[in-house]
């Protein structure tokens, strides 16, 4: 398809970044907050100097090199040098554990490292692999004892500084984006340099991105919701991004949001869910008079109204653009988002399609529930509808569809179908209007006595608007339905009074309050789908970097 943007001479990064270094020079691309700023010019410097030492130093076209560190704006000069000229890049998430990432680095056979100081540790530990230097990513500069200095010498007599460096191809590998996966191993995608370009320019109908807006980043750019999204996606419109050098506690980010007052955020809807429970719905429910106003529609309706004005001075007063992805959005929460004209897109995707595949737009109608439309050039259809709803899994054709897993056939073939369709392990339906409606992920999907399909995310979402849950887990246990609840034990002591009650007592109210929601919350549930007991997770759920509890750690 033809992508209204001009001056791009391929769907190659190394395009994307000379045609934004030409248009958007002198603007700001990158910083971290309160700090000085890089412009588009001197990131393309950097860039072409990363470039240089990598080649120097032996890297060509087809090596990879592992990206492991925080948000920081050298992330980008890092990712952007390795692929500027044909190497593969490899992000890595740093909330994985050492072990996870040594096993990255040895199968993706990573030549060089580009690390942050805090990860160095993890690098240093690593033992036998094919590394040949390590790079700071905080300095740019090579980590000496970590180099492999008769290579280093060897290189250095081949090195020819007259000869040209190689370009990537729109089909050539672009990165290795290993995922964390809720259902044990990681895969490593393998996504081309078309993959990313592509996606990053469909964003055109859904939203007007401008070289005035500032996008604040909270995300790992590991994730590639954040990387294309919230880094390629600016760069495409002369937007800047601002990074936080601290860990993103709610005092570092009240903090940031004054001093950056962003126009554009991405996030997971862990995130909002948190604020609207913790800090909206919270102060309704404990005012008497509120929690019973609140019951009625109208008037619900006006208290969200004024709860999002105060919520969008909370982000700095600008705010465009709240972009909700990674997992599906609760249905109370977008009620509110609605209600109080808060400005929020819903996407979806997925690491192996680059990662949008579709996506609410501003200006059009917001259905609770759904994940938009189709994003321009991405075909979606439903793979065997049931005759009665529609529903059935989500496959989808794009330029952006991953080439497939790095060194597993075996687990390619099974993604796609004979007519060269990505099954996305998605079940849903399409309306209509052409709004696509997730209900779960098929192999999470459980079956009811009757043959019914049962969703546990859609459950555990209505369990979840309990104030004192944090989490919750449905899964079936010897045929029935249960779930695991971690609760917010800093409320459940202060609803108890903790402090001044003996154990036994605090647990037997505790198992009373369960209980009591367990009722509650099968009144809302079909005949088939309701809970038959209701368990105390009392440590917190494991998790996977975008926040989804990993499910085969407690229904194996």
């Amino acid at each position: 398809m033809n992508y209204p943007y001009e001056n791009l001479e391929n769907f190659t990064l190394k395009a994307l970044l000379d045609r934004s270094t030409t248009l958007f020079g002198q603007k700001d691309v990158l910083s971290f907050v309160g700090k000085q700023p890089l412009k588009y010019r001197e990131l393309d410097e950097k860039v072409k100097a990363m470039v240089e030492l990598l080649s120097e130093r032996g890297i060509t076209k087809g090596d990879k090199v592992a990206l492991l560190s925080e948000n920081m704006p050298n992330w980008a000069v890092a990712y952007l040098a390795i692929t500027y000229f044909g190497a593969i890049v490899v992000p890595i998430l740093p909330d994985f554990n050492p072990s996870d990432v040594h096993h990255i680095i040895r199968h993706s056979e990573a030549k060089a490292v580009f690390v942050s100081e805090k990860h160095l540790q993890t690098i240093e530990d690593l033992g036998n692999s094919e590394i040949k230097f390590v790079i700071e990513l905080d300095t740019l500069k090579l980590v000496d004892h970590l180099t492999n200095h008769s290579y280093m010498e060897l290189i250095k007599q081949k090195f020819s500084p007259k000869k040209e460096l190689p370009k990537p191809d729109e089909d050539s590998l672009a990165a290795i984006l290993y995922t964390s996966g809720t259902t044990g191993h990681s895969k490593g995608v393998m996504l081309t340099h078309k993959n990313l370009v592509t996606n990053a320019l469909t964003s055109y109908k859904n939203i007007e991105i401008t070289p005035d807006d500032i996008f604040l980043s909270i995300l790992p750019l590991a994730h590639t919701f954040e990387c294309t999204v919230g880094m390629l996606i600016p760069m495409v419109h002369g937007s800047s991004v601002v990074y936080i050098d601290k860990t993103p506690t709610p005092t570092v980010l009240l903090k940031a949001f004054e001093v950056v007052r962003p126009t554009m955020i991405l996030s997971v809807p862990l995130i909002i869910e948190k604020i609207f429970k913790n800090k909206i719905l919270a102060k309704f429910h404990h005012s008497f008079v509120l929690k019973h106003i609140y019951k009625v529609p109208f008037m619900r309706k006006k208290l969200h109204k004024l709860a999002g004005k105060k919520l969008l001075e909370t982000f700095g007063g600008r705010l465009r653009m709240f972009a909700v992805g990674g997992a599906p959005l609760a249905g109370y929460v977008e009620q509110f988002l609605i209600d109080s004209d808060f400005p929020y897109l819903v996407g979806y995707g997925l690491t192996e399609t680059a990662p949008l595949l579709a996506g609410t737009r501003m200006g059009m109608e917001h259905k609770i529930g759904s994940t938009g439309l189709a994003m321009p050039g991405i075909e979606i259809k439903i793979k065997n509808p049931h005759p009665f709803d529609g529903e059935g899994e989500i496959v989808a054709k794009s330029p952006s569809v991953m080439l497939g897993y790095y060194k597993d056939e075996e687990k390619t073939k099974e993604v796609f179908d004979e007519d060269g369709y990505f099954l996305t392990g998605d079940l849903g339906y399409i309306d209509e209007d052409g709004y696509i409606f997730i209900s779960g992920r098929s192999k999470n999907m459980i079956l009811g006595p009757s043959g019914e399909n049962i969703y546990p995310e859609q459950i555990e979402s209505i369990i979840n608007q309990n104030e004192a849950v944090l989490d919750a887990l449905v899964m079936q246990q010897d045929g029935k339905l249960v779930a695991r609840i971690h609760l917010d034990y800093e409320l459940i002591d202060k609803m108890f009074e903790a402090n001044h009650t003996p154990d036994d007592v605090v647990k037997q109210k505790i198992t009373e309050y369960l209980e009591n929601m367990r009722v509650e919350v099968n009144t809302q549930m079909a005949s088939f789908s309701k809970i038959t007991k209701f368990i105390e997770q009392i440590e917190p759920f494991v998790k996977t970097p975008t926040k989804k509890i990993k499910r085969y750690l407690y229904t194996a």
